[in-house]
């Protein structure tokens, strides 16, 4: 492995342009490469990269490439993770990591099978803010969990052909976005809920455009979220202890203060900008688990992410969803 950990990007959009910025932010970290099937070789002077592949087959087997992050849309996740595990290549996937637990499944086993390091880019678990909650939750500050409640909703322009919208590309609220409060209910509870109730509102496309989820878990905690490409939401989540609580007044999944209040002691606020968008404290993470031989991170389990694929499967049946590619 080269001094300077160097990256490749399969799948260079939207999404992948708050990657390669937020890498600059990374000490001896650098964009190596992007690889995509329909774009050009600008492609590569737009990100700041060395090199392009036409194929993502030849990003993959290229020894100048150290990981690879995978942005392509929901649908196509699972064949590049699987292409670049194949290839003995570390893979950092965005959120989701797949479209349904049956891919994720599948990806976890091989990544096991090729002793490879696998992550779900689930950039609000690993950001400083999170990682304090995730520090108070341990050291018992609220007491038992016993409630999380949380929101992520914005305005939804884009015409019907957009990602957001189009089925054949894995649309919809849940997955694009509802998958940051029940991916940091997981984390606050700790464990998979035995019951889902959920409800939806469908677009034309018949993808969910607003969805409410109220979740019961074993010790008998329960949690609610709401997704919504309908309106902006404030983005509050509140985590209810027996002793106290935790809450993020707003926007929880990319917060830099969290405020704890304990009803018999003292209260604290944790403020920590980021250094840059946000999705540095991932990227550190992944090149430290990988330089470090593991095939996870403890932050975010191949069960922890395997766990809310299972949970969104369960919501996308109660609510009538299903892919033309399932």
């Amino acid at each position: 492995m080269a001094e300077s950990f160097r990256w490749g990007i399969i799948g260079p959009g939207r999404i992948a342009e708050k990657f390669a910025a937020d890498l600059k932010a990374v000490e001896g970290a650098e964009l190596y490469a992007v690889a995509s099937r329909s774009g050009s070789k600008d492609l590569a002077g737009k990100f700041g990269a060395a090199a392009f592949f036409e194929t993502y087959e030849g990003l993959a087997a290229s020894g100048e490439v150290d990981a690879v992050y995978i942005a392509t849309p929901h649908p196509m996740h699972a064949d590049a993770a699987e292409l670049c595990l194949r290839a003995g290549k570390p893979v950092v996937v965005e959120k989701p990591l797949t479209v349904n637990a049956k891919e994720a499944e599948g990806l976890i086993w091989l990544a096991e099978q090729q002793n490879t390091f696998l992550m779900e880019a689930m950039w609000t678990r690993f950001l400083p803010i999170h990682r304090q909650v995730r520090g108070w939750l341990e050291e018992g500050r609220i007491g038992e969990v016993r409630s999380v409640v949380s929101n992520f909703g914005f305005r939804m322009t884009r015409g019907a052909q957009d990602r957001w919208l189009n089925p054949k590309l894995g649309g919809g609220a849940l997955l694009d976005i509802g998958i940051y409060p029940l991916s940091v209910t997981q984390m606050a509870l700790s464990a998979d809920p035995v019951e889902v109730q959920a409800q939806a509102i469908l677009s034309e496309t018949g993808v969910d455009v607003h969805t409410a989820v109220n979740l019961r878990y074993a010790g008998g905690a329960v949690a609610q979220f709401t997704c919504s490409f309908l309106g902006d939401l404030d983005g509050a989540m509140t985590i209810i202890g027996t002793d106290g609580k935790i809450t993020i007044p707003k926007h929880f999944y990319l917060a830099a203060s969290a405020e704890l209040h304990v009803y018999e002691g003292k209260n604290q606020t944790f403020k920590q900008k980021h250094r840059s968008g946000g999705f540095e404290y991932q990227i550190e993470e992944a090149i430290a688990c990988i330089r470090a031989g593991q095939i996870e991170t403890p932050i975010l389990s191949h069960m922890d992410s395997l766990g809310s694929m299972q949970v969104m499967d369960e919501i996308r049946a109660q609510i009538g969803v299903r892919y033309p590619f399932e």
